[in-house]
């Protein structure tokens, strides 16, 4: 009986540890807002998650500067950029193209490029693999024949 009870105020508390922060909001639009913002602004301490998905005390402290910053009525791009200004630019998941983020967008259209240029070179050797056999038993067929033809003539057979 003890255990079902315990069982029982474990599995009624398991709906707490979900529980969502609620905020009040004026009107629906800003509430998208804010839900977009902290779906695209990332975690500076958990690297590769956004601020709504962290419990950490950044992420707890971008989430509120967020909705205050909704809450003034400033817009997508001034929030982005204020937390770009207070933690720079790595907080956001599309990163500026600059000199020290250059390589974030060449560095695949390299490894492409890089990748194709192999396959071809691959296939010409591949290529250049088979044409040496061709032309080695076209090469060994030939002196057969040639072997063959001077061969004939020396059999003795004279013409009348």
């Amino acid at each position: 009986m003890r255990i079902v009870m315990l069982l029982l105020c474990f599995f009624t508390t398991l709906p707490l540890l979900a529980a969502e922060e609620i905020l009040p909001f004026a009107d629906p639009k800003q509430q998208a807002l804010f839900r977009e913002l902290t779906h695209e602004l990332r975690c500076p301490k958990c690297q590769n998650q956004n601020i709504a998905d962290s419990n950490a005390v950044v992420a707890v402290d971008m989430r509120k500067k967020t909705y205050e910053l909704v809450q003034q009525g400033q817009d997508k791009a001034q929030v982005i950029e204020y937390m770009k200004l207070r933690y720079g630019d790595f907080v956001h998941y599309q990163p500026p193209l600059q000199l020290s983020t250059i390589w974030l967008w060449l560095l695949p259209a390299l490894l492409v490029l890089g990748m194709g240029v192999f396959v071809v070179r691959k296939n010409n050797q591949q290529q250049l693999l088979v044409n040496e056999d061709v032309s080695s038993e076209l090469d060994a067929e030939l002196q057969a024949m040639i072997d063959e033809a001077t061969v004939k003539p020396n059999t003795g057979d004279k013409p009348a």
